[in-house]
């Protein structure tokens, strides 16, 4: 007795449909796959860097696609009529994920960052400027702004669900940042870092005042230093 066949079907976190013959759908369909990117990101920075900020920024990001679900499933809006894609269309998870980061990323970098003083800065130490840190803000919303526009073109979804995306996520960002910054100052954070689990994993604290490749570049200029010294001593 022959086996009954079961259908196929395809996986659809990473299967994008595109126009092959459109240079620009083809880079949309790239775009596309941004969140599932930043969450590798995520998933990297937190394991290798063990900064509470980065951990933070995490949770809010998850809660976003939490709320994201639920508001797909309360609105119930198709997609557009040539649908590519399964599932409801209104909000844009993706213009909502990349927003809630980049809008994130741009109040940390601007208000919350907060890099030592020239008074307090070593020889091998060079924070980035206001100027900088405002551009990276400008390149991260641009990038943002571009995967949220993908999804019209490919076809995805409406003007209107992108639209309630990014202010889905953007709203969503700044509450966060609010409540974080609040569980900062009434101590919570600190508490939750001098819990025995936070310290037997390592969390720290260092990326609200230092560059995270800074730190690294420190120690390995220091000790670079320190074996040039040797060296020249044995001459």
């Amino acid at each position: 007795m022959a086996e009954a066949t079961v259908p196929l079907t395809s996986f659809s976190l990473t299967h994008v449909h595109y126009d092959p013959t459109d240079q620009i759908s083809y880079l949309c369909a790239w775009l596309a796959l941004v969140p599932q990117g930043l969450c590798v990101m995520y998933v990297t920075l937190i394991w290798s860097t063990r900064e509470i900020e980065i951990v933070l920024l995490g949770a809010g990001q998850f809660a976003c696609e939490v709320l994201n679900f639920a508001l797909k499933r309360l609105i119930r809006e198709e997609r557009p009529p040539r649908m590519n894609g399964k599932g409801y269309g209104m909000p844009s998870s993706h213009a909502q994920f990349v927003t809630f980061f980049a809008v994130s990323m741009a109040l940390f970098l601007l208000f919350r960052h907060q890099p030592p003083g020239p008074e307090q800065r070593r020889k091998n130490h060079k924070p980035m400027s206001m100027l900088e840190r405002v551009f990276f803000s400008m390149v991260g919303l641009a990038g943002a702004f571009t995967v949220a526009w993908s999804r019209v073109y490919l076809n995805y979804h409406t003007e209107k669900q992108v639209l309630v995306g990014c202010t889905a996520g953007l709203t969503i960002a700044v509450t966060w940042f609010v409540v974080t910054s609040i569980l900062r100052r009434t101590g919570w954070v600190t508490w939750a870092m001098e819990m025995p689990v936070a310290k037997w994993l390592r969390i720290r604290d260092l990326v609200v005042e230092e560059d995270l490749c800074q730190a690294g570049w420190e120690k390995w200029d220091d000790r670079r230093a320190a074996s040039e010294a040797r060296e020249k001593k044995r001459r």
